[in-house]
C-alpha cells in the first residue's frame, strides 16, 4: 500500500510544538479528543500514519506527563457502547487504564463528571476504588456554559474538588465525545489560580486538519465519522479575522470558543492567550502528510465506509434517519457511489447468482487482498460466509488449490454436533471464530493448515463487503484481524436473538 504520511515526521513536529506550549506555563492542561490508542480512523485516512502515534507521543514526554480520564455519569448509567470495541463505557474505562498502564504511563484518576448519586455509576466507582483508583465525582454547575458568573466561583468550578497533580502536562482523556473533558480542564485552570500557580488549557484533536482547504475530502471524512454528533467543518472566522490566515475548525469549537475565551479571562484576570479555537489547537497532523493523492483516495474511501456503517446501524435502530440523509448528502459532496469501494460489487453479483428460491440475499462476503485479487466466500449449512471468505482468502495467499480441504469435515461436522446437541445452540453454523479455532488446532499436524494458517498476519488491510448483516462476534474478530469490513443493510435472517 502507498504511503501518504510520515509518521516519525509527525511525532518529532507535534511534541515539540507541545513541549513549547508547556514552556508558557508551570503546568498545561491538554485535552485529548479520539482515541490516544489504536487510532483506526486516522490510519485509514492518512496511509502511512501509526494509530499509535498519540500513545507514543505520550512516552516521548512521559516523565512529563500525568493522565485523568474523564467519562460521564450518563453514558455509564444508560450502558452507553462504543460501537467500534462494542463494549460499554465503564468497560472501556477499564481497558484504558489496564492499556496506559502497560505503556509505563502515569493516571492520576479518574473523573466522574456531572454525577448526581445515580446508581450505575456508584457500582463503577467502587469498582474503581476497591482497585486503588482514585476516584473524583464532579457535579453538574447550574448555567454552564452561559452564565459565567456562577461557573468561575466557589459555586461553579469551586465546589468540585481539586484534582491534584504532579507532572507539567496533564491530559485529559475520554471513552467518548462530550465526557467533560474541557470542564475539568477549565475547573483545574480556577483552583490552580486560587492556588497562586500559572496554568494553561490547550486541545489535541487530530481531525479536523486546521490547514488543510475546508473541503479536503480528509475534513469530509472526519464529518463523515462524527454525522451522529452532527459535527460540521466552518471556517474558524475568529483566526481568520484575527491573522488573516484560513483555518478550518469545526462548529461546536466554534460555538464554544468565545465562552471558552471569557472563562479563562475571568479565572486568570487577564487577557486570553488565544485569538481563535484554532490557537486552542496544537494539532500538527497536516504537516506530516507527504503524498495528497494517496491520502485523498484513502479519505474517499473511508466516507464509503461510514456510509455502510451508518445505514446499517440505522437498519438496527441505532440512529435516526436524519443522520443516514446527512451521510448520503456527504457522499454526494464528492460524487461518491457505493459501488466505488472495490469489494461491494462482487458481493452482489456472487449474491445474485446464487438467490434462493424464496427470493433471499444470499450471505456472501467478497475480500480484496493486497494485490488487488477478489476472493469471495459462501454461507452454508457447515459455515457461515466469513469463516468461507477468510479460509478462501488465506488458501489464495497460500497458494493452495481450492480442493484441498484445510479442515477436515469430520472434525468440523463433531463440532456442529456439540453445538447442537451438548450445548443445545440454535444455531449450528460455525462462527469465525471457531473456524480459526479448528484451524490453529489442525496447523499443529498438518502441514498444509499450517501454511495458510500463517498468512493470517498478511490480511491487515483487508478490505471487504458483505451482502447481509454479520454477527457481532464475526465482526470483533475481523476487527481483531485488521480487516476493514462493511455491510449491505440486510439482516441475514428472521430470527431476533438467534444470529
Amino acid at each position: 500500500m502507498k504511503k501518504g504520511f510520515d509518521p516519525q515526521k509527525y511525532i518529532d513536529e507535534q511534541s515539540k510544538y507541545i513541549l513549547e506550549r508547556v514552556n508558557d506555563y508551570d503546568k498545561l492542561y491538554l485535552e485529548f479528543g479520539g482515541k490516544i490508542i489504536n487510532d483506526k480512523h486516522a490510519k485509514r485516512v492518512l496511509p502511512g500514519f501509526d494509530e499509535d502515534a498519540k500513545i507514543k507521543l505520550l512516552c516521548k514526554l512521559r516523565e512529563k506527563v500525568e493522565i485523568i480520564i474523564c467519562v460521564y455519569a450518563g453514558d455509564i448509567e444508560r450502558n452507553k457502547v462504543r460501537e467500534d470495541y462494542g463494549i460499554t463505557y465503564d468497560m472501556e474505562v477499564f481497558r484504558l487504564i489496564d492499556d496506559l498502564r502497560a505503556y509505563d504511563l502515569e493516571i492520576n484518576s479518574v473523573v466522574i463528571t456531572r454525577y448526581n448519586n445515580q446508581p450505575a455509576t456508584s457500582v463503577f466507582i467502587n469498582k474503581l476504588e476497591r482497585r486503588n483508583i482514585k476516584v473524583y465525582k464532579h457535579t453538574a454547575i447550574e448555567g454552564y456554559p452561559a452564565d459565567i458568573d456562577n461557573i468561575v466561583s466557589e459555586n461553579g468550578y469551586g465546589k468540585n474538588e481539586y484534582i491534584k497533580t504532579t507532572k507539567p502536562i496533564v491530559v485529559a482523556t475520554a471513552p467518548g465525545p462530550s465526557s467533560g473533558k474541557l470542564a475539568t480542564c477549565l475547573g483545574q485552570l480556577y483552583h490552580e489560580h486560587k492556588l497562586g500557580r500559572s496554568a494553561g488549557y490547550a486541545k489535541f484533536e487530530t481531525f479536523p486538519v486546521w490547514n488543510l482547504p475546508l473541503k479536503h475530502p480528509v475534513n469530509i471524512a472526519y464529518e463523515a465519522a462524527t454525522v451522529d454528533l452532527k459535527d460540521v467543518n466552518m471556517i474558524d472566522s475568529f483566526h481568520y479575522d484575527y491573522y488573516n490566515e484560513v483555518a478550518v475548525n469545526y462548529n461546536r469549537d466554534l460555538e464554544m470558543f468565545p465562552v471558552v475565551k471569557r472563562i479563562i479571562e475571568r479565572i486568570t484576570g487577564k487577557e486570553s492567550p488565544y485569538n481563535s479555537p484554532t490557537d486552542m489547537g496544537v494539532n500538527r497532523v497536516g504537516y506530516g502528510i507527504i503524498d495528497e493523492d494517496v491520502v485523498i483516495e484513502a479519505a474517499k474511501q473511508e466516507i464509503i465506509r461510514r456510509y455502510f456503517q451508518t445505514v446499517c446501524e440505522f437498519k438496527k435502530g441505532l440512529t435516526e434517519e436524519e443522520t443516514v440523509n446527512r451521510m448520503k448528502v456527504i457522499m454526494e459532496e464528492l460524487d461518491l457511489k457505493q459501488e466505488d469501494r472495490k469489494a461491494v460489487v462482487p458481493a452482489r453479483e456472487y449474491a445474485m447468482q446464487n438467490k434462493t428460491e424464496d427470493n433471499e440475499t444470499p450471505a456472501i462476503v467478497a475480500l480484496e487482498l493486497p494485490d488487488g485479487t477478489i476472493v469471495t466466500g459462501r454461507e452454508s449449512d457447515l459455515m457461515d460466509n466469513c469463516s468461507a471468505g477468510i479460509l478462501n482468502a488465506i488458501k489464495h495467499l497460500a497458494g493452495i488449490s481450492d480442493e484441498i480441504y484445510l479442515l477436515s469435515p469430520v472434525i468440523l461436522n463433531t463440532i456442529q454436533k456439540y453445538k447442537s446437541q451438548v450445548l443445545n445452540n440454535k444455531i449450528s453454523t460455525l462462527s469465525l471464530n471457531e473456524i480459526l479455532i479448528a484451524l490453529s488446532i489442525s496447523a499443529v499436524t498438518n502441514p498444509t493448515a499450517q501454511l495458510a494458517y500463517d498468512q493470517l498476519t498478511h490480511l491487515k488491510g483487508v478490505q471487504a463487503h458483505s451482502t447481509v448483516i454479520i454477527n457481532k462476534n464475526s465482526e470483533q474478530i475481523l476487527r481483531d484481524l485488521e480487516i476493514d469490513l462493511t455491510c449491505d443493510p440486510v439482516f441475514s435472517s428472521d430470527n431476533l436473538y438467534y444470529i
